[in-house]
């Protein structure tokens, strides 16, 4: 049985209580940013769990809502900067959030912001993400040069998505070719839809990425540009793919390929990372 933290003088695990804190306030939630509340005590559990804290740890939360989440980080980090769209629901944070003293809350959208502002290094990130920004995020916090990745990524996201993201050949997609570039994704649990107010239609899962497991001695911008252009097509062969998206003749990119034991006919969901490493590592332009 999963055990964390001592709950709060307000149990905001409880629907009842989550929904007469925004009824008080004369809040809706607000479909437009897939704000659906964690209810359920145990996936709270199983999310700071997962995050792996100690006492020393700086954390980075985006979306907090009501703050249920942001408490039970609150009481086992050093200290937690939480980023919130909503302005409403800064509001409910300055008082569900009033008793910790090692809270920033910051007001803003964070595909707008600037990570290099917002927290010291080494951070983890923590994060329940509605399906739209998933993607960007990981994007923002992986891809760029000139941020510091978080040492650990731990997501609350959809099912589909988060089985995407740990997918293996034969059914690889640029998202799970992405993240596995830079991060070792696992599967921690999957969260019912009815672990959510308002209930969401489709169930979610906690993922946790180890950011810097992965060795890649290869080119990034050349590796997903390499790897854009093998899935531009995913049911064409790579052949085709490769010819069309590296510019190059179908006899080089045959070539290419057979150099790096990949048949023509092949597709690129069948491909693992290793071997668009290897396509990286060897490509050259005559």
């Amino acid at each position: 049985m999963l055990t964390c933290a001592k709950m709060s003088l307000m149990d905001l695990s409880s629907k009842k209580n989550v929904k007469n804190l925004l009824f008080e306030r004369k809040i809706r939630p607000k479909k437009a940013l897939g704000q659906n509340f964690l209810i359920s005590r145990r996936a709270l559990c199983a999310v700071t769990k997962a995050a792996e804290l100690s006492s020393d740890d700086i954390v980075l939360e985006i979306g907090p809502g009501i703050g249920n989440l942001t408490q039970e980080l609150a009481k086992k980090a050093e200290k937690v900067i939480t980023i919130e769209k909503d302005k409403e629901m800064i509001g409910v944070l300055r008082e569900t959030l009033a008793d910790f003293n090692n809270v920033e809350l910051i007001h803003g959208d964070i595909l707008k912001l600037d990570p290099k502002n917002l927290t010291p290094s080494p951070y983890k990130l923590v994060a329940n993400l509605p399906y739209y920004i998933v993607a960007p995020v990981i994007r923002k916090f992986l891809e760029s040069a000139e941020v510091q990745p978080p040492r650990l990524m731990v997501l609350m996201v959809q099912k589909e998505v988060a089985q995407r993201i740990c997918s293996r050949p034969p059914d690889m997609n640029l998202l799970a070719i992405s993240v596995q570039f830079y991060a070792e994704p696992k599967i921690i649990s999957y969260v019912p839809k009815n672990a959510f107010w308002p209930q969401p239609k489709v169930d979610s899962a906690i993922i946790r990425l180890r950011v810097g497991g992965r060795k890649c001695r290869a080119d990034s911008g050349l590796f997903f540009r390499i790897a854009r252009a093998g899935f531009s097509h995913p049911r064409k062969q790579l052949l085709n793919n490769l010819s069309q998206g590296m510019n190059i003749s179908r006899e080089t990119a045959k070539n290419w390929l057979l150099k790096n034991a990949l048949r023509p006919t092949q597709r690129a969901e069948t491909l693992n990372l290793q071997d668009w490493l290897n396509l990286a590592k060897s490509f050259k332009i005559n």
